[in-house]
């Protein structure tokens, strides 16, 4: 765990917004449109929630995945994200232990 890279990437509040959407998809996103969200969600809906352009919004995803924050898998030409809880809780206990 690069606990830097994690402090960078919750340092922009865009970025705190899409850790939020991942984790409750459905609350943003309409299941119709976005399926069960089994596989996370994909990029081009998280770039509308955004309302930033596509390189933006890339970059913001890049830096996330960079700390360990969020997972992406490729099917076919899509993208999808998910958070990596796994992650988050080892971040939040070292945060409990270190500070």
């Amino acid at each position: 765990m690069d606990v830097d890279a994690i402090f960078k990437a919750l340092a922009n509040p865009t970025r705190r917004q899409i850790l939020q959407w991942l984790k409750q998809p459905a609350h943003y996103l309409s299941v119709e449109e976005c399926g069960n969200f089994e596989r996370g969600v994909c990029a081009g809906h998280i770039e509308r929630l955004g309302n930033v352009s596509q390189s933006t919004m890339s970059n913001h995803l890049s830096v996330l995945q960079q700390a360990g924050l969020i997972k992406v898998e490729k099917y076919g030409q899509w993208s999808y994200f998910s958070r990596n809880e796994a992650l988050i809780q080892q971040y939040l206990d070292h945060l409990k232990q270190a500070l």
